[in-house]
Parts: C-alpha cells; sequence; structure tokens
C-alpha cells in the first residue's frame, strides 16, 4: 500500500440533482464541491457517466470537467468515468486531449465497459450491444491517440496526441482487474456500490500487474460513501434517509413515501438487496469514519479512496468533506 501515515483521498461527484433543484443548481453545486475539495487538499473530483436518470446531471462528463476546470485552479479533474462502448476512442481521445490541452497536468481519464444506463437507452444512443466486448481493443486504441501514435492509419487525434492523458480502468469485477494488470494500468473499483468482489479484485490486479510505461508498481483506487457528521446520530439520520430514498428510486417508487412507507419497503428482500450496494459506508462522527476508511485501505490493499458524500442536502455534504479532511489533518483547516 503507497500511504502510511494517511489516505490518498478524492471525490466522485456524481452532480445530484436534489427533489427541488434544477440540473443547473447542481452543477453549481459541483462547482462548489470541487473548490472546497480543491482547498481541502483532496487529490482529485471525478464524475461519472450515466444517462437517462433524473437525478444525476453528469451525463456529459466531458463537458462537466471543463466548466468545473474553468472554476477551479489546480486539484485534478476526470471521469470515473466515461463509459467507452458508448462512444469511439478518437471522439474521446478529441474531448480529453482538449480538456488537457485547455487544463494541462490536471486531467484523468477513467474508463469503463458498462453501458451507464438501460438497454432502451442504449438503443436511443445508437450503441451496439456487443460494443463492451471491443473494450480492451478500444482502450489501446485510445491510449495510442493520446500518445500520438495512432493505430489507424492516416487518423490522428487532433489535439490529443502528444498528451498522454493519464488512463484509468475502471470496474467492479474480475475483468477489469485483470485488465487493467495486463496494461499496465491504475484500477478504481466501484465498491461504493458493488462490493462484492472488490478484495478478490485488488488482490488479483496486484498478482498480475505488469509494469508498463505508464506505471511502474500496481496502483488500486476503491469507492466509499462517505457521512461524516458532528455526531453519530446525526450521521446515521443521514445515512438512513439516503437509505429510503435510494431504495425508492431504484424500485421506480412513483410518489413520496412516509418513513413508515419507506422502511416497509427497505426491509423487503428487495428493499435488503438494494441497501446491500452501499455495504462500504462511513458513517459517523469524523472519529469513527477516519477509523472506518484506515481499515478499508488497509483490509483492501488501497492505495486511494475515491469517496462518495450522498448527504441529502449540500451543505451536509460539503460539511462531510470538510471533516473527513479535518480528521486527517488535510490543509485549510482552521
Amino acid at each position: 500500500m503507497a500511504f502510511a501515515d494517511r489516505p490518498v483521498l478524492s471525490i466522485l461527484d456524481l452532480a445530484i440533482v436534489g427533489a427541488d433543484e434544477t440540473p443547473a443548481q447542481a452543477f453549481a453545486n459541483s462547482v462548489a464541491m470541487a473548490q472546497t475539495a480543491e482547498a481541502r487538499g483532496y487529490r482529485r473530483v471525478w464524475y461519472a457517466e450515466h444517462h437517462n436518470m433524473a437525478s444525476i446531471a453528469s451525463s456529459a462528463t466531458s463537458v462537466l470537467i471543463a466548466h468545473v476546470a474553468a472554476h477551479t485552479e489546480t486539484i485534478r479533474l476526470g471521469s470515473g468515468g466515461v463509459m467507452l462502448p458508448n462512444h469511439s476512442p478518437l471522439v474521446i481521445a478529441e474531448q480529453f486531449g482538449t480538456l488537457a490541452t485547455l487544463h494541462p497536468g490536471r486531467i484523468d481519464l477513467g474508463l469503463g465497459r458498462a453501458p451507464g444506463t438501460d438497454q432502451m437507452t442504449m438503443r436511443a444512443m445508437r450503441v451496439d450491444p456487443m460494443a463492451s466486448d471491443r473494450f480492451p481493443q478500444d482502450v489501446l486504441e485510445l491510449q495510442a491517440y493520446l500518445a500520438g501514435e495512432s493505430l489507424v492509419p492516416g487518423v490522428e487525434a487532433v489535439p490529443a496526441g502528444g498528451t498522454h492523458v493519464p488512463l484509468y480502468i475502471l470496474g467492479s469485477s474480475l475483468f477489469g482487474a485483470q485488465l487493467a494488470a495486463t496494461l499496465g494500468l491504475p484500477y478504481a473499483f466501484a465498491s461504493h456500490f458493488a462490493p462484492g468482489a472488490l478484495l478478490q479484485a485488488v488482490e488479483l490486479y496486484r498478482e498480475r500487474f505488469e509494469p508498463s510505461a505508464c506505471l511502474s508498481e500496481p496502483y488500486a483506487i476503491a469507492g466509499v460513501n462517505v457521512i461524516a457528521a458532528e455526531t453519530d446520530a446525526d450521521a446515521e439520520a443521514q445515512r438512513l434517509a439516503v437509505t429510503r430514498k435510494r431504495v425508492a428510486r431504484f424500485l421506480r417508487v412513483p410518489r413520496e413515501l412516509t418513513d413508515d412507507e419507506a422502511d416497509e419497503l427497505l426491509a423487503s428482500p428487495q428493499g435488503q438487496g438494494i441497501a446491500q450496494m452501499t455495504h462500504y459506508t462511513a458513517a459517523g462522527s469524523p472519529e469513527l469514519v477516519k477509523r472506518y476508511l484506515e481499515n478499508l485501505a488497509q483490509e483492501a490493499d488501497l492505495d486511494e479512496l475515491i469517496t462518495v458524500h450522498p448527504s441529502p442536502t449540500m451543505q451536509q455534504r460539503l460539511h462531510s468533506i470538510e471533516l473527513t479532511a479535518d480528521v486527517f489533518g488535510y490543509p485549510g483547516g482552521v
């Protein structure tokens, strides 16, 4: 594991659109979150590509990155991730080469092979259902464009050539771990919503890692939900509120539920299955959060934690980000 005294902390931002908010407000919140993360010493902020989800506004990932980059100065920004089967490698190289040219040294490109949406939306996006089978080849093609060494004769990605935007393989299964290891790339596991194979995937990645021109040693990242509050009771109340809404959203409940109705739904087998998706959640006072994150990093042999702060309100999310930075001694505290 790369860190000894404190973990490398980053943030995954889904540009959440609250019940009474507009996408414009969600984007303003994303700027505020990135500015807070920058001031408090977080390594990077990533944005995830999702489609046809009313509560998530980060569908046009590269556009959102450009907007946030224009309102920050030093923090790294990137995709966590771009779902490469939805796009041609050339177009993604052009987009992220442009970002890297405008904001040198600040752009990451995390790549996933899932569609990030449902089958109907895939059809609307004109995505070939078999596109994910080409993911390894598409990663290599994209990497070559960014290096200025195109694998497609006569085709260059302008202005991507020579930018060498760092690539990260994202995944929630052993497939991504094996691919990242074979290509000698950093690996990020989506354990904030798919916890099942985290330990096995990271172990496989480290065992089979092959050094490359990009990376001499394995580098493992994992997602974890964080709700840090002044007290354990406050954090637990926030966690319960988030879980209730998550279950109702996944089960497509068409109306607002009472707490009793939400708890009944949560207690159902379907509700419990959805709640289990957030198994890796640090919810509590700052010291409790600190112990949880340190234990997770040690148990899973991680180099970096990418934290998701899902508290119900933006004020609570920012406070969670700040409390977590404070307890680890990151800069910017009072």
